[in-house]
């Protein structure tokens, strides 16, 4: 079995309290080391005695480190070894987690726009820049240790705490114990390429020491559900990261035939777990035609073992299944079900269930369930007219707008809680390296300065 031990200050550590880590079947692939309490205040004082590592010597590691995480052996692991555990212990189809490495390594590969893209244009990256002998704005930290509690539902949320790393900040992540593979893969290559043990650790923990983690860091970023983001709403050290509430408008003077199959992908796409996948869809008008062919074309979609090349739907340990299934019965009492109303797992006969996709219709387009965000193709649809306006909209990760109207973008463009706004034809979890997510992570952690010497 592989060792994925706590990669800290002074190197692997292996600690005497272990996790075993199993694939759905059952089947043991690896053992977690869990830092104790006392080890990670002593790695989190070690993260901030560190020398920061200059930007140039930063941005060639990323480089490096990005090539080797998605071509070469990292820790006697070879890369395809690595996604097919990556998918046997979570259940994302083996294609969206090769998509996924490919995608960690373009945003280690293209850091340097990323964060530059984040700096206001009056800003300078450095005092010793000339101008700023007649004054100007330095872009500066806020702080010196940023942490991490990090979601196991999709590989790529490692792509997150790069700019961190990027911006000179010493970086502690607190893995899922459900997925540490990618963590420990990723600051493996990173260390190797050539940051510091003491500039990024790796911290499994339980509950008791993950708070010790972000109590010691400047600011901390965490992943999770509504719980999460109601706990943390109030401290401005942290950044919540909670469900994305994806939606899709389709307004009455757009035919929403043609865009068919850009429904399925922001539905299912990457196995549709992601919070940039879409749960609630708008339609001024009836929903019903639009309704029966998006059920008719996920309804095809095939359940397979996550392994499978072909598969394209989650897979979770049955009894999950079963919770996740009952759950859903509940949540849609009431709603015209077009897929899932009579069960979303298909038993795979080994200890494990695919999460079949369901698809509900509801009357308002003010229905509570419209942001109800579940760990697999789950969406909601609902008429919406001009007079409830953008109010159903609201608290979005991603909006996609089908729409011609000018002013209803507008409207949409200005709206605080929406985040990020596709104008057409184009599937909601769709991104780019260097394009902000839920804002760039450095409006979170820097600031400007005036410097005059």
């Amino acid at each position: 079995m592989l060792s994925l031990d706590v990669l800290g200050p002074a190197g692997p550590y292996r600690s005497r309290r272990v996790e075993t880590i199993r694939e759905f079947t059952g089947n043991p692939v690896a053992t977690l080391s869990l830092a104790p309490p006392l080890y990670v205040a002593r790695a989190m004082q070690a993260l901030r005695r560190a020398t920061e590592l200059p930007l140039d010597e930063r941005i060639a590691a990323f480089a490096a480190a990005g090539r080797a995480f998605a071509t070469q052996p990292i820790a006697g692991l070879p890369v395809a070894e690595y996604q097919r555990i990556v998918s046997a212990t979570t259940g994302i189809p083996i294609t969206e987690v090769r998509n996924a490495t490919d995608a960690i390594a373009r945003a280690a590969e293209r850091i340097q726009p990323s964060v530059r893209n984040a700096r206001p244009a009056g800003a300078t990256e450095s005092w010793r820049d000339p101008i700023t002998r007649g004054g100007a704005a330095v872009w500066s930290r806020r702080g010196a240790v940023f942490a991490v509690h990090a979601a196991g539902n999709h590989p790529a949320v490692h792509q997150g705490w790069l700019d961190a790393l990027a911006l000179g900040y010493r970086v502690a992540v607190r893995p899922s114990r459900r997925e540490a593979f990618t963590p420990h893969r990723l600051i493996t290559a990173l260390r190797a390429a050539g940051f510091g043990d003491d500039h990024l650790v790796l911290l499994p923990t339980d509950h008791t020491a993950a708070d010790e983690i972000l109590r010691r860091a400047d600011f901390g970023m965490v992943y999770g559900g509504a719980d999460v983001v109601r706990k943390y709403a109030g401290d401005p050290r942290i950044l919540p990261q909670g469900p994305g509430r994806s939606k899709i408008l389709i307004t009455a003077e757009t035919d929403w035939e043609p865009v068919i199959d850009t429904l399925v992908e922001s539905i299912s796409g990457g196995g549709g777990v992601g919070c940039v996948n879409a749960t609630g869809i708008l339609v001024e008008g009836d929903p019903s035609p639009v309704a029966a062919a998006l059920a008719e074309r996920l309804a095809a979609l095939p359940s397979l073992p996550a392994t499978d090349d072909r598969a394209v739907l989650p897979v979770a340990p049955l009894g999950l299944a079963r919770r996740w299934d009952e759950h859903l019965r509940h949540r849609a009492a009431g709603a015209k079900a077009w897929l899932g109303g009579e069960g979303i797992l298909d038993d795979l006969g080994d200890g494990s269930a695919v999460l079949r996709p369901a698809l509900h219709q509801l009357d308002s387009p003010f229905a509570e369930n419209l942001g109800l965000e579940l760990g697999f193709p789950c969406a909601w649809i609902a008429p919406w007219d001009r007079d409830a306006g953008i109010r159903p909209l609201r608290d979005t990760l991603v909006l996609t707008a089908i729409t011609t109207d000018a002013d209803l973008i507008d409207e949409l463009v200005a709206e605080p809680s929406i985040a990020n706004v596709y104008i057409g034809n184009h599937p909601t979890p769709w991104m780019a390296p260097g394009l902000p997510h839920d804002g760039y992570l450095a409006e979170f952690l820097m600031r400007t300065k005036t410097v005059l010497r």
